[in-house]
């Protein structure tokens, strides 16, 4: 190949790859814009409480997770990093950097890939880390089970246990109405190679959408041995998924309407 050739190539290589980020860059933009309009005008977000979550040092934000989409993660990630000036690691699931743009656009937010440390490194370095224990039983409950909060996976109490870091509850009200999973498509869920294919709206419903920020639980002082740690982690799982709980109920009895 002659040198002009592969200079050529070397131009042409580079200026397909400025194209790809930036055309990278504008769908990313585009979500973004997207998402705000969503949660600002479709949905009519109200926060409460974001005082309760810890000016500096590292915290469990704990979730309950809903809607057959799992819109609730990008919105409680929008909502949080708006709110604060503090970043929201968000363990996610491979599914989601899966999906062009969307991938992107969540690892750049904070997302990080789904491990069974959940997110153990940025709680060691003082960050917030932001869960959702249900993971995707939360997502794929029918309608008639909406807002009834599934067994926490105690993974994050042990990670929280360990950093000695607050768990501070969190309710989501809205996902479930936006998105109710009516049922499902097996066949086309192992066409696409997903967990499952739900039968929903595809647009979000116009539900009215609160978030509720609880008061943090403290961690308990660090055990030093494993027997004692797990046995903390348990209990600690289970005061959070009771007080996500308690929010989810009042916010529900809160809210007149799960369109207005």
């Amino acid at each position: 190949m002659s040198e002009s050739m592969a200079d050529v190539i070397e131009v042409a290589g580079a200026e397909l790859r400025y194209v790809k980020r930036r055309l990278g860059e504008a769908g990313e933009s585009t979500w973004d814009r997207f998402l705000d309009w969503l949660v600002d005008d479709w949905f009519r977000l109200e926060v409460a409480g974001l005082e309760n979550i810890p000016a500096e040092g590292p915290a469990v934000i704990v979730a309950n997770h809903s809607g057959a989409w799992g819109l609730d993660g990008f919105v409680l990630q929008k909502v949080l990093t708006r709110g604060l000036s503090r970043r929201l690691h968000v363990p996610a699931a491979h599914l989601v950097f899966r999906f062009p743009v969307i991938g992107s656009y969540a690892r750049k937010k904070g997302a990080i890939p789904l491990d069974p440390t959940l997110g153990w490194e940025h709680l060691t370095a003082g960050e917030l880390v932001g869960v959702f224990p249900e993971g995707m039983t939360g997502l794929e409950k029918p309608f008639r089970k909406r807002y009834q909060l599934r067994p926490f996976s105690p993974g994050f109490a042990l990670s929280a246990v360990r950093a000695g870091a607050p768990v501070v509850p969190v309710s989501v009200i809205g996902a479930e109405e936006a998105c109710p999973r009516l049922g499902e498509i097996p066949a086309l869920a192992r066409l696409f190679g997903l967990p499952y294919f739900p039968v929903t709206p595809l647009f979000p419903l116009p539900s009215k959408w609160l978030v509720t920020i609880g008061e943090p639980i403290p961690a308990p002082r660090r055990p030093e041995s494993y027997a004692a740690r797990s046995a903390a982690a348990r209990l600690l799982c289970a005061e959070s998924q009771a007080a996500v709980q308690a929010l989810v109920d009042r916010e529900r009895r809160r809210r007149d309407t799960p369109f207005w």
